[in-house]
């Protein structure tokens, strides 16, 4: 059900945008995809440094919950939680804000509202997290958030947030990733010159990236050179 919900629901355009339109109803899955790569980074890499404040125990307890609803696709049970006293994002983040689970939470609430293509909540809970100096969640975070403000058809926006979020991680695995997003975007406002500059720098500055690697990059390259 939260699939459909998701498919359902995008950006309001006027028929002068259809090719935009078009644009994110396709890229839609990939978009989906950095939410969940984003998710695999949090609970990989990031989740509670610290235990030691009782405040924050009790709130990694509640995350833990919740994200278990998260990862079986319960986008709805993940926000809200239930009758039953498992805690939603939406509370660990209100009750908890000061603790490292409760700032984690507005993240993790934005991420259920994209996934239930809530473009607008999901903006303004991403928004609410306070991004740390590492370089990993913290650039998927922006990212995550560059891809809602694509849905919202915030289109510069988008493009300065992916940039940024490509500058922040400053790395070959995700920096490419958030480029060609950025790229694309600029691609289907006509700005062909912008796009070849951020798919240069993803040639020259990560090639030991897989899209390099492969030789794909050069056919973003050789399409907005023409």
């Amino acid at each position: 059900m939260a699939e459909q919900n998701t498919k359902q629901a995008g950006p309001v355009m006027d028929e002068s945008n259809n090719g935009n339109e078009a644009f994110f109803l396709k890229y839609k899955t990939a978009i989906i995809g950095c939410f969940v790569a984003l998710v695999l980074i949090i609970a990989g890499g990031m989740w509670f440094k610290s235990y030691k404040a009782e405040q924050n125990e009790k709130a990694s307890t509640a995350m833990a919950k919740a994200q278990d609803n998260f990862m079986n696709g319960n986008y709805e049970l993940a926000l809200n939680g239930d009758s039953t006293g498992v805690a939603g994002f939406l509370k660990i983040a209100s009750e908890y804000g000061s603790t490292d689970a409760g700032n984690l939470a507005n993240l993790y609430a934005g991420l259920c509202y994209a996934n239930l293509g809530q473009w607008e909540n999901a903006a303004q809970s991403i928004e609410k997290f306070d991004y740390s100096d590492d370089q990993m969640v913290s650039p998927a975070a922006l990212g995550a958030l560059g891809n809602v403000y694509a849905n919202l058809n915030q289109l510069d926006k988008a493009v300065s947030t992916l940039t940024k979020a490509a500058e922040k991680a400053d790395n070959s695995s995700l920096s490419p990733t958030f480029l060609i997003q950025a790229g694309q975007i600029l691609e289907k406002q006509e700005k062909k010159a912008d796009a070849l500059k951020l798919y240069q720098q993803i040639k020259e500055k990560y090639f030991n990236s897989v899209i390099v690697q492969q030789n794909k990059i050069d056919e973003y390259i050789e399409r907005v050179s023409e």
